[in-house]
């Protein structure tokens, strides 16, 4: 038997499966989808096998050296995945599969030194010294303990006097727990025990009376008699008891959660429900985009989409973008599945991804609730796929692979001929005209549930505030709903999206501002740490208290970050209590569930943050929505700034007067007569998409052209520029004149960590030669300029223009 082996390199070269001999006594064990460890060269290395077969066009095969997993770790479908991926996001198929497993199971490799059997280190005084302590050294640590001794290290190693071996594994790790057990002498031990041994007695007496073969943790003893750990630890010495390791699943979520029923659905929910269940029954692979208000209970028609699936016997998976993975929403959908339902998200440990990653492959959950990356949950029967603020940017990932979780969703529901549904109050442009043109399947809820009204926008214009000297962050009709809301004992909901505390320090004499010294940004001003930093690569140092250019004392903080906002309100209203939740104040694992928690218990007046908290939220008693800035996602060099306002916005309103208590929004904007402000105010999304189309129209942007961005960076400017050049000219080549070439041109950020960065981008509608034409770049320039530090990202339907 010969398997086909993606080896763990991501390069151009290795690009294709290595045919390995299978060893006979595997050849039952090995299937398709488990990883290997395979000779390569003359390292080991970790592999997928995505087939066997009994031939191979090569003469001399080299065996498998050993098999890691005991069952595939990617199914037919998750190969064919990978396989797609690789192809539409150009990146090596290797990359595709690690992005398809969790992180843990990436590979790790160990180079460990020894001495040779037949040698001797007489002769190695210093050697001798350092393997006299210990028989085996991991490389890293003999950098680490004895540095000066390297260079004897590797004249021993080159000699032949010490030997180096490979270790190849992955990064998992298993949580095991204690439990005892009956041992066969147990009877003959409880016979011997004398009366001084009560509650030895009473521990073996309990334990004959349980069902046979029954293990237990020492917890479960403690609770049943009240056992020590001298009295298990003596019994297990005497030969009554067994004491075995037991595999147990890490569990974020230990917290009681009240179970909850169906709620009876509105007529119009009635109305779009019916089109999902009616393509579940067919088992039709249909895209359902639902259109619906904030409060209009898509949420309600999700969960009885899902217990729909579950009555089939099939699985459900539910993308919700990070920022809204709140909490609140997890509790939702394990209110209504209970222990069905697995979490995947980043605020959870590796270890704790990996167990309910495990427990969604050994089909003991048949939900799985989580963030971008669910999407590759390794179902075999998925019954339906759920993306829930299906415009978020944060379901396209931003690194290789370069995929769109909606994509993937439809690639995995014609698979598994199942719908998908696609949930937004505010829909991304590209999938509402699919949807306009029949190709996705339009669902529209246009009133709240129990017919409650969207709550009022007031549009505030700052110029006319700085016209009455109102120098203040809050203008006077927010101050004053914010102290109105205080007096009632209401909650509101402030947001800036902005942290930090200034956005930039400027000196009044010179004009200098400080920069960070690595990349194309200023700095931001940080009160607490009382340092200014870098939020792109982290540099930070302590605020300059004159101007490093002129030494002039007149420096002066601008702009204003959520930190600022913080100490404001304390200023304005002492008595109000504040909680701030912004990445600096949600980095410690459970703090966003706990600041979360007490704003919901009423701990707190008003909630302040960034855009973390304009998704998900609900909470009874807010009755005031406050937007500090609506201009700061506007004018930022992107086209679709416009739509970002507009969803922000909508999703921000939203929070408010969600219950029984009426609600009201208050945008603060320096351009109040744009329209994406304009028709947020009037809970419009239909005629901003009018005017949002015209423009993109106007400008061949999607919806009506895709694009294509190729981001070139290096430590020169010249040479990222020039390489850029280059890469235009080739493609105008080989693509078709109906196809724009804009650039080279420097993104808005030209410098990141000390590297330019030059973009090129392509507008097409069709362009059947693009994908060969960009690998031909691609291998090319993987050869020619892997050495001279020229790194090269291709990102296909981009949505970081920046």
């Amino acid at each position: 038997m010969i398997a086909e082996v993606i080896v763990d390199v991501p390069a151009n070269q290795t690009d294709k499966p290595f045919d390995y001999l299978v060893p006979d006594e595997w050849s039952d064990l090995l299937e398709a989808g488990m990883r290997v460890i395979v000779p390569f060269g003359p390292r080991k290395l970790l592999g997928f096998v995505i087939g066997l077969k009994d031939a191979s066009e090569f003469g001399k095969l080299r065996s498998i050296l050993s098999i890691v997993d005991d069952a595939p770790v990617l199914g037919e479908e998750l190969i064919a995945l990978g396989d797609w991926l690789a192809r539409t996001t150009l990146c090596y198929k290797i990359q595709a599969f690690q992005a398809i497993l969790p992180s843990m199971m990436k590979a790790s490799y160990k180079k460990t030194l020894r001495v040779s059997s037949d040698q001797s280190l007489e002769e190695w005084p210093e050697l001798q010294t350092l393997f006299g302590k210990k028989k085996l050294w991991a490389w890293e640590d003999i950098q680490k303990v004895a540095p000066k001794t390297l260079s004897k290290v590797k004249k021993a190693l080159k000699e032949g006097i010490l030997v180096a071996d490979q270790h190849v594994g992955d990064q998992r790790t298993y949580k095991t727990i204690k439990h005892y057990l009956l041992a066969k002498k147990a009877n003959e031990v409880l016979a011997s025990l004398t009366g001084r041994a009560r509650k030895q007695h009473e521990l073996l007496e309990w334990m004959l009376r349980q069902p046979v073969g029954a293990s237990f943790s020492f917890s479960d003893l403690e609770q049943a008699v009240s056992a020590t750990r001298n009295t298990v630890k003596t019994l297990v010495e005497k030969g009554a008891l067994v004491e075995e390791e037991v595999d147990v699943f890490r569990d974020p979520y230990q917290k009681e959660i009240q179970t909850t029923e169906p709620l009876p659905l509105t007529r119009e929910q009635q109305l779009a429900i019916l089109p999902i269940l009616k393509d579940l029954e067919t088992d039709t692979a249909r895209v359902h985009l639902c259109h619906g208000v904030t409060g209009s209970g898509k949420t309600e028609i999700y969960l009885q989409t899902i217990q729909e699936v579950l009555k089939k016997g099939e699985q459900a998976i539910v993308l919700v973008p990070e920022i809204s993975l709140t909490p609140q929403m997890v509790d939702r959908f394990k209110g209504r599945f209970g222990s069905d339902v697995a979490v995947l998200h980043s605020g959870l440990s590796q270890g704790e991804k990996f167990d309910e990653w495990r427990k969604i492959q050994r089909d003991e959950v048949r939900v799985v609730v989580g963030a971008r990356s669910a999407i590759f949950a390794p179902f075999s029967n998925l019954g339906v796929i759920i993306i829930d603020e299906e415009h978020e940017t944060s379901y396209k990932q931003e690194e290789t692979p370069r995929y769109h979780a909606k994509d993937v969703a439809v690639f995995r529901s014609r698979y598994h001929k199942c719908p998908v549904i696609l949930g937004s109050a505010t829909p991304s442009l590209e999938s509402y005209a699919r949807a306009q043109k029949g190709v996705y399947h339009l669902i529209t809820l246009k009133e709240r549930v129990n017919n409650r009204m969207l709550p009022p926008v007031r549009i505030v214009d700052m110029r006319e505030e700085l016209r009455e000297g109102n120098r203040s962050i809050f203008s006077k009709p927010l101050l004053e709903a914010l102290q109105d809301r205080l007096q009632k004992g209401e909650q509101s909901v402030l947001l800036l999206n902005r942290r930090g505390y200034s956005t930039f320090i400027l000196c009044r004499d010179c004009g200098y501002v400080v920069k960070c010294p690595h990349c194309d940004i200023s700095l931001t001003f940080h009160q607490k740490e009382q340092r200014v930093k870098c939020h792109y690569c982290d540099y930070s140092l302590p605020v300059p208290r004159v101007c490093p250019e002129c030494q002039s004392e007149h420096i002066r903080f601008f702009g204003s970050g959520t930190q600022k906002v913080e100490e404001a309100l304390t200023q304005l209203l002492p008595e109000a209590r504040v909680i701030r939740m912004d990445v600096d104040t949600t980095r410690r694992k459970g703090s966003h569930e706990k600041l979360l928690g007490q704003f919901g218990s009423r701990q707190a007046d008003i909630l302040l943050g960034t855009q973390m908290i304009a998704k998900g939220l609900d909470f009874p008693y807010v009755t005031l929505v406050g937007v500090l800035a609506a201009d700061t996602t506007l004018h930022i060099p992107d086209f679709r700034s416009a739509e970002k306002t507009f969803q922000l916005l909508t999703q921000v309103g939203g929070r408010a007067g969600r219950h029984e208590l009426p609600g009201e929004v208050i945008i603060q904007s320096y351009d109040p007569e744009h329209y994406s402000i304009v028709r947020a105010q009037h809970h419009d999304y239909d005629q901003f998409y009018v005017q949002e189309m015209m423009f993109r129209k106007q400008h061949d942007y999607p919806p009506f052209f895709y694009l294509t961005l190729i981001t070139v960076s290096h430590e020169s400017y010249v040479k990222a520029q020039e390489t850029t050049k280059k890469m235009a000219v080739y493609l105008k080549k080989h693509l078709t004149e109906e196809a724009v070439i804009l650039g080279p041109v420097a993104p808005a950020v030209a410098r990141i960590k000390d590297r330019y960065r030059s973009q090129c981008m392509i507008k097409y509608k069709r362009e059947p030669g693009l994908m060969p034409a960009l690998k031909g770049l691609l291998d090319h320039y993987q050869n020619a300029y892997l050495k001279d530090g020229l790194s090269i990202t291709i990102d296909v339907n981009p949505y970081a223009i920046m």
